[in-house]
């Protein structure tokens, strides 16, 4: 190797046989030698490699815990919600039926022992409501065409001051009143360009022409099911109507005398509300 590449080479002195001292001509032939990491030092390298990885790891484990809680956080924020709205949804339904059972009205008619029972504020006991319910009654006169009622018989009844006479129901209190009817016809024989008419009216003292309250009309009833030799058609009314004390409610027909015989399927009501 030169001398040139700069590596000081130490003096080499030459001992001769005549116990003098000679330089060196030539320097010894040196070889290269390159720097190693020591044993320790690697091991530092290692470890610090190795902590790094381990920092990482963890760093991501952590991470991942962390979303993880946020999550299910979130899912049980949620549930509590949900759980909160049902326990307030199920509190509204029971406020709702309590109260719907409280105000829900008595049976206006029916039975003449729960019919119209009301609250009367000053005694505290039931209070009667005015009502009626009349059924059909065979007639032999048909001269006129308002309809004769059965008062008594069956389910029929009136009572809390309403009265029945001669087709008609009167009342004894102003007020609001539903009122009903159903008529049947009934026959063997009719005419196509015939129509039938159906229609309340009430009578009021004082007033000479009669109020009409309801009224339905219909044409082409002229018919007759396959293989039967009668035909049937029936018409129902009913409204809710303010009437004056004693004030007279009848049911007129067109043809009284095509009205079936059939007690049920003929009736006439009111009741107070």
């Amino acid at each position: 190797m030169s001398a040139t590449q700069g590596y000081p080479y130490p003096q080499v002195f030459v001992v001769d046989s005549g116990g003098g001292q000679q330089a060196s001509a030539q320097p010894p032939g040196l070889v290269p030698c390159w720097s190693y990491l020591s044993a320790q030092e690697k091991g530092r390298e290692r470890y610090r490699t190795r902590g790094g990885s381990r920092f990482s790891s963890w760093s991501l484990v952590l991470a991942l815990l962390f979303l993880l809680l946020l999550v299910f956080g979130a899912l049980g924020l949620g549930a509590y919600q949900i759980h909160k709205l049902q326990t307030h949804l199920d509190r509204m339904q029971q406020e709702i039926s309590t109260d719907s059972m409280v105000h829900t009205p008595e049976k206006l008619v029916g039975d003449l022992t729960e019919t119209g029972a009301d609250l009367d504020r000053n005694s505290g006991k039931a209070a009667i409501r005015p009502a009626a319910h009349l059924i059909g009654r065979i007639e032999n006169n048909f001269s006129h065409n308002t309809l004769r009622w059965e008062p008594k018989a069956g389910r029929a009844f009136t009572q809390a001051g309403v009265i029945y006479r001669d087709g008609g129901l009167q009342v004894n209190e102003t007020g609001l009143y539903h009122i009903y009817t159903r008529v049947e016809f009934r026959g063997t024989h009719c005419n196509p360009t015939d129509s039938l008419l159906h229609y309340v009216f009430a009578r009021r003292p004082g007033n000479l022409i009669p109020l009409t309250l309801m009224k339905a009309h219909r044409e082409g009833y002229c018919f007759q099911a396959s293989g039967s030799s009668f035909w049937s058609s029936g018409s129902y009314l009913g409204a809710t109507l303010q009437l004056e004390k004693q004030d007279w409610v009848y049911v007129n027909v067109s043809h009284p005398a095509l009205i079936s015989h059939v007690h049920y399927a003929n009736f006439f009501g009111l009741h107070k509300v």
